[in-house]
């Protein structure tokens, strides 16, 4: 990325730094919660497949919470192609980002010790809507705070109404966990399907010209 110059408050050019620190240390912390989640990994008591079997709530966290991260990754990274330089606003949203994506090793160990109880369920929904909040200030900073950016304003739309979508089913996932935690952790693995993929695509556009029609298909 090239470096960007801009006026400070008192006429004079300011330059500011691509986002390649910003994304190293990014990948840095992801390496780290994933080696802190596989050392939280509990050993079966006995070398028996029933001693095995007795930690699946261990495995199943472990597995959605490893999905959870690998998927943030993805979308990071995907987001990291439009950033344009390392301004305050997009090093202290990504800090957040990275912030509550650290949780995570936090409440896996916790809803595999309690055997996926209704509270800790409840605050791994929290910790993955407040991954996704932050997520969002993170959209801004990179696809509409530049509106000269790359990314086209449709892509923009569809990106924001998936997040503020899924935001919405945690929360409920979150509530209907404190009654039910097997269901709100069911809705909590639902939704990571939605952002198998990063990006996008658009709805097909039909025109019509000369008693033709053309679907006109459009990808983002």
């Amino acid at each position: 990325m090239k470096n960007e110059m801009h006026t400070n408050g008192r006429g004079g050019a300011t330059k500011e730094s691509g986002p390649e620190r910003v994304n190293a240390f990014s990948d840095g912390v992801f390496a780290i919660i994933i080696t802190i989640m596989i050392l939280d990994l509990k050993k079966p008591e006995a070398p028996t497949f029933a001693a095995l079997i007795q930690l699946w709530p261990t495995w199943i966290s472990y597995l959605i919470s490893y999905l959870f991260i690998a998927i943030v990754w993805t979308n990071h990274h995907f987001l990291s192609k439009h950033m344009q330089s390392a301004t305050p606003g997009l090093i202290w949203a990504n800090f957040g980002h990275m912030f509550a994506v650290g949780l995570i090793p936090f409440l896996t160990a916790w809803i595999a010790e309690t055997r996926l109880a209704p509270l800790p369920v409840a605050m791994y929904a929290f910790v993955f809507l407040l991954v996704n909040l932050t997520y969002l200030a993170l959209i801004y900073q990179t696809l509409c705070r530049h509106s000269g950016g790359t990314a086209s304003e449709k892509m923009r739309r569809l990106i924001y109404l998936r997040s503020i979508s899924t935001i919405g089913a945690f929360f409920s996932a979150m509530i209907i966990s404190f009654w039910l935690p097997y269901v709100g952790f069911f809705i909590i693995s639902a939704c990571l399907t939605l952002y198998l993929k990063p990006e996008i695509a658009a709805l097909p556009r039909i025109s019509r010209t000369n008693n033709t029609t053309t679907i006109l298909a459009e990808f983002i």
